[in-house]
């Protein structure tokens, strides 16, 4: 009896971890690609890579054709910027895309002033140079910022050209 016990306890612990193991393999890739359409594509590149620190990769381009059939665009073709964190295939992309125009919504001055993605979240491992990069390219910091957070991160909140937040968390 307590052989069977057992024999049904391990058979349970296998399925559940085929269960857990099923589950982090539902998707191709373990990072999300993340689409932002700004109003200066060359600005808010230059902004990325030299303020921010990410790296470019190469990017691809959408014909019309198949950006009206996937219904991405009415029909206008894209340029994309592809800009990572680091030179990974498994590393978030950051795709920047322009249609040269200005945001039909006024740039917020917090992240509760308008609905959809406000933010984003990065974590440098060199806070100071993170913080000579803001300063050499005079970009505000929002807030009292840089700031001590609780676990004794410093936190720097900042806004790319169109607006998007961007919290810089790391050690100092």
């Amino acid at each position: 009896m307590m052989k069977n016990s057992i024999k049904i306890g391990f058979l349970l612990l296998i399925i559940q971890i085929g269960m857990v193991v099923n589950a982090q393999t539902a998707f191709e890739q373990n990072a999300i690609s993340i689409g932002v359409v700004v109003s200066d594509l060359e600005a808010s590149t230059t902004f990325y890579k030299d303020v921010v620190g990410m790296l470019e990769v190469p990017g691809f381009n959408v014909t019309s054709e198949v950006a009206k059939k996937t219904g991405l665009t009415g029909g206008l073709p894209l340029q994309v910027t592809v800009l990572k964190l680091e030179d990974s295939p498994t590393a978030t992309e950051w795709k920047l895309m322009s249609f040269k125009k200005e945001a039909t919504h006024p740039k917020q001055q917090y992240i509760q002033d308008d609905t959809g993605m406000q933010y984003i979240t990065i974590f440098p491992k060199d806070m100071k140079q993170a913080m000579a990069r803001i300063k050499k390219y005079n970009v505000p910091t929002l807030g009292e910022t840089p700031t001590k957070l609780p676990n004794g991160k410093t936190f720097i909140l900042i806004q790319d050209p169109d607006g998007t937040f961007i919290e810089l968390i790391g050690d100092l």
